[in-house]
């Protein structure tokens, strides 16, 4: 008998009793919405430190690029003295109409429901501003729509007010303004650093959106808009770099009836020791890589080492050079957009769709057609890789 277990735990009469077969509804603890998310945050944001915290905002920013498209080309992000955030849009703003048996309004769903309403282009249905609102101190939305400005506030992701028409405006757009709950964050002061990181990243995908990020605490501010897409952000992950061909190859594929599999890659050589590949799936960063990156990876070093051989630039008794040399001194940006994304974990840090082998033909495919069209950049990037080749060579390094 295990120590410590007491009479009434092994009473066949005790309800307790762990051998108990009987089951009954009494049995299931049923939690709301907000009190599951609130029980257990990082299991929607991933932490409750700083990666969790900055997650809030993507999340508003990324419901914001959902309702602009097509209908506005702006998103500002500020950060407040108090260090409060405000997400503003020139959207069509979001729906005022109240569900016909639920009785409140669709925002209001919204921010108070988890997965309502319809797959937006990251394929997550409706969870992301719900959870922001369970995870504030407090927070405010500010909708203008139809010729109306209306508000509403909420309290720990509870409704403290009904959702108000203020007054007329000719106006159109959401903006929500929200305080990270102290009880819930071990962190509750936003990165700037962080914050500009991303929201250029979020401008090169969407090409075209104006995207404004400011602190209200150090009057920092930035502006991004990339009218090039990932062939701008690389060039200007660059920008103070000594760069070996001065314009990003930029491919698009666009995504086909057959496989709805949109592909979109930047690279540049320069003369960094080390590579840099940022990814991106549905528009969110992939900080843990995934199919694609491994596609991605695979086309680059298979084109690279068969130009190289077709081109006469690597002589016929050397060995054709290693991964490592291929991806010395590179910066790349990987994008693909799908219609059924699938993830691994949560916070969406890993792709896990099967797209390795799309991936890996296009991006095969379109090198060797701009290293046909482009001859001396081709040869300049080969050169390189084999240089380091040799470099390693040289040092008896086992490649």
């Amino acid at each position: 008998m295990r120590k410590g277990v007491g009479k009434s735990e092994r009473d066949p009469n005790n309800s307790t009793n762990r051998n108990d077969n009987r089951y009954s509804a009494d049995s299931i603890v049923v939690r709301s919405a907000l009190e599951s998310v609130r029980k257990r945050p990082a299991m929607y944001i991933g932490s409750t430190g700083d990666l969790g915290l900055h997650y809030l905002v993507y999340e508003v920013v990324d419901n914001s690029l959902d309702e602009i498209f097509g209908f506005g080309d702006r998103i500002s992000v500020v950060v407040h003295i108090d260090s409060s955030v405000s997400i503003q849009d020139n959207s069509r703003g979001l729906s005022i109409e109240k569900h016909p048996r639920d009785g409140r309004s669709a925002s209001e769903l919204a921010l108070t429901e988890l997965c309502r309403g319809t797959p937006g282009r990251r394929g997550w249905p409706g969870l992301g501003l719900s959870v922001i609102n369970f995870l504030s101190e407090w927070l405010r939305v500010v909708i203008w729509r139809d010729g109306n400005r209306y508000e509403q506030e909420y309290n720990r992701g509870v409704a403290v007010s009904e959702l108000r028409q203020i007054r007329k405006t000719g106006r159109h757009g959401t903006k929500i303004t929200f305080k990270p709950d102290p009880e819930i964050f071990q962190v509750t002061e936003f990165n700037f650093r962080m914050l500009f990181q991303r929201l250029r990243e979020v401008a090169a995908l969407n090409p075209g959106i104006s995207i404004v990020v400011a602190d209200e605490r150090s009057d920092k501010s930035n502006e991004f808009l990339f009218e090039d897409g990932l062939g701008g952000f690389v060039s200007a992950l660059n920008k103070n770099t000594t760069v070996l061909h001065d314009q990003p190859i930029h491919i698009v594929r666009s995504a086909g009836q057959e496989d709805h599999l949109g592909i979109e890659i930047a690279i540049q050589y320069t003369e960094r020791h080390s590579e840099i590949i940022c990814s991106f799936a549905n528009d969110l960063q992939t900080a843990d890589g995934g199919t694609h990156v491994s596609g991605f990876c695979s086309g680059l070093v298979r084109a690279i080492n068969d130009y190289a051989k077709s081109s006469g630039a690597l002589a016929s008794e050397r060995k054709e050079p290693a991964a490592e040399d291929v991806f010395e001194g590179l910066v790349a940006a990987v994008s693909v957009k799908l219609a059924q994304p699938c993830y691994e974990g949560c916070t969406k840090a890993r792709l896990a769709s099967k797209v390795s082998e799309q991936v890996e033909a296009f991006v095969y495919d379109g090198l060797m057609t701009y290293f046909d069209k482009n001859p001396v950049v081709a040869r300049r990037i080969v050169g390189n890789v084999i240089s380091w080749a040799c470099k390693a060579i040289d040092h008896g390094l086992d490649r």
